[in-house]
């Protein structure tokens, strides 16, 4: 017990120099001091637990800390109530103005223009009376709104954010494309089709209805099967333990560069995400270019690996694999690459071989993975002491983190595209879209053990400790700008759950030649951008140690924008960064050192539900 409280809770040490840093707290009751009986307590967690099933996950003493701050802030601020009743007039004169015009068939000024990212009043009949009334009315609401939440005298910043979220949630749940005799579109599909459109909706309600009782895959995502038509690059499991399997790719050029590749995905998903179809593979498009390429297939945990934690991901999954390929390779140094989660434990790993002196790593690639969490989107607005504790709970009660209730939360942060529109596409339009690779593979879902995630929402979510200098390794603090080794860092334009900006950050904290491209797309079309993608652009600028740092806008405005794939670049910058010689393809495995081909990729774990 000692040896294991010992690792999951990072202990620092008192005496590390620059003041007091205490260690993270651990989630399990039982090792709280001064803890008293543990039957209450677990009667409170189940408790706990069970509402947060009900809530999906959202913790209402946030919800409701949010609320009261901001609702009792408005009560004691008259000059702000009369400020938006002035608001509320001047905007009803404004919009019976509008409709006057519109309504004798003219085309008057918009009061309120569209936001770039909103598509839902695109379309042309949005554009005639009455319709375009209501789009006119719902963005003045809209307004109002936004108005009403900010700037409250006395409420905090972080609540008022909060409470407009929430607020935009009901909005959008509310908006006039969502309500069929509103929806000019809805209306005139369904005179035109007699109705056949609702009755093909219905029947598209009822099959996922049906599939998600009986736990089946989402409609037309099963003609992508997993080492048939997608993650079909050639390859061997030449390790596995107990929480990852290694696949190495079998080469396909005659010499190889001497510096091996190893990409750690994200254990939030399933790791063919770099190798689906064969056209938008990133793996086979690095095997492709002359590189050994390896790549850490996750276990998808179940309850019996609730107590798995966080500094196992980093030992028996990133350095495990490190150990691996180094054996493989022959000691040659690795080009590591880390997505999402999985760039932030690489971080981690990197920073804590750099502390102890092993210099194993060629490079660092991070894509859209971030390691400072003060700027982390959306995702941070309930983050909190309540909303982590109320995750605690409902991940103690079932010993891990179920993908259904991770969906919720991702979905909420642009509930009207996808969640909205694809309801009124799918089940009012009656036009059901075709799946693609990328979304049969979202729909392979994984779990997270408890113990880990309570420890990354915790230690770098709540608490931020990677770059606040609070975060240890066996004992000792570890430190992003010991790391000495050139890094690649790729941040989304559309990315909700790893914002660019927060990103880039890396450039903030890293003592080494950071390479930052900020390319189109989101969180994972964006990484999935094959050369000869249409439509794809990117930026790109290197920043040496004694260069000034640049704001992200700054940055924005400076680095020139390229069309085409950023992969190519990549490519270029990893060749750049190796030792420019080309060997002979390692043998697959090495038996001789204890690493024998065990089986064919993509393994076994892929397939583990």
């Amino acid at each position: 017990m000692e040896e294991s409280a010992k690792v999951i809770e990072l202990i620092v040490p008192r005496d590390v120099p620059g003041g007091a840093v205490t260690a993270m707290r651990d989630p399990r009751p039982e090792m709280q001091p001064g803890f008293g009986s543990a039957q209450l307590d677990t009667y409170d967690r189940v408790l706990r637990a069970l509402l947060a099933r009900i809530t999906h996950g959202l913790a209402p003493s946030s919800v409701g800390a949010a609320i009261g701050d901001w609702g009792v802030h408005m009560a004691m601020s008259p000059g702000k109530q009369m400020s938006l009743a002035s608001e509320v007039a001047q905007d009803a004169i404004r919009l019976w103005m509008y409709a006057a015009k519109a309504a004798l068939g003219g085309h008057p000024d918009l009061l309120v223009e569209a936001p770039a990212d909103d598509s839902r009043f695109r379309g042309a009949d949005w554009r005639n009376f009455p319709f375009n009334v209501m789009e006119q009315g719902f963005y003045l609401t809209e307004k109002w709104w936004r108005s009403a939440a900010g700037g409250v005298r006395g409420a905090t910043g972080e609540h008022e954010r909060q409470v407009w979220f929430l607020m935009r949630q009901w909005l959008d749940m509310l908006a006039p494309t969502n309500v069929p005799a509103l929806n000019p579109e809805i209306v005139r599909h369904t005179l035109a089709e007699g109705g056949a459109n609702l009755v093909r909706g219905l029947g598209y309600l009822l099959d996922d209805l049906d599939r998600q009782i009986n736990k089946k895959p989402p409609a037309g995502t099963d003609r992508f099967k997993v080492g048939v038509n997608v993650a079909v690059t050639p390859g061997k499991v030449v390790f596995r333990n107990d929480l990852i399997e290694l696949i190495q790719y079998a080469p396909s050029t005659g010499e190889v560069h001497a510096e091996p590749v190893l990409i750690v995905p994200a254990w939030i998903m399933k790791y063919y995400i770099l190798d689906l179809s064969p056209e938008n593979s990133m793996i086979r498009y690095l095997v492709g270019q002359g590189h050994t390429v390896f790549t850490i297939s996750w276990k998808n945990p179940t309850a019996a690996d609730r107590n798995t934690s966080l500094d196992d991901y980093r030992r028996r999954g990133v350095m495990a694999a490190i150990d691996a390929v180094s054996l493989i390779t022959e000691g040659h140094r690795i080009h590591a690459c880390g997505y999402c989660l999985g760039g932030t434990i690489l971080s981690i790993a990197a920073a804590t071989m750099a502390r102890d002196g092993d210099d194993r790593l060629a490079s660092m690639t991070l894509l859209a993975a971030q390691t400072d969490f003060t700027e982390a989107g959306e995702l941070m607005l309930f983050i909190d002491e309540a909303q982590v504790t109320f995750l605690e709970d409902m991940m103690w009660d079932q010993g891990y983190l179920d993908p259904k209730q991770m969906a919720g939360a991702f979905s909420a942060l642009r509930s009207t595209d996808p969640t909205w529109s694809r309801i009124i596409r799918t089940y009012v339009l009656g036009e059901q879209e075709t799946p693609s690779d990328l979304i049969a593979w979202n729909a392979d879902e994984t779990r997270m053990p408890y113990l880990m995630h309570a420890q990354y929402l915790r230690g770098l979510f709540l608490e931020n400790r990677l770059t606040a200098g609070r975060f240890a390794v066996d004992g000792r603090v570890i430190n992003l700008g010991d790391i000495r080794v050139p890094i690649f860092a790729v941040g989304t334009v559309a990315d909700h759950i790893a914002p660019w900006q927060s990103v880039y950050k890396i450039s903030l904290f890293a003592d080494s030649p950071v390479t930052f491209v900020l390319t189109s797309g989101g969180h994972n079309a964006g990484i999935v951008s094959e050369p000869g993608h249409p439509r794809r652009h990117y930026q790109m600028m290197t920043r040496l140690p004694e260069h000034l740092y640049l704001s992200p806008q700054t940055w924005s405005d400076t680095a020139p924008m390229q069309e085409g794939s950023w992969w190519v670049e990549w490519h270029a910058w990893l060749v750049q960064r190796g030792a420019g010689v080309s060997i002979a393809p390692p043998a697959m495995g090495a038996p001789d050192k204890g690493l024998p081909v065990l089986d064919d990729a993509p393994g076994t774990y892929v397939f583990q539900r």
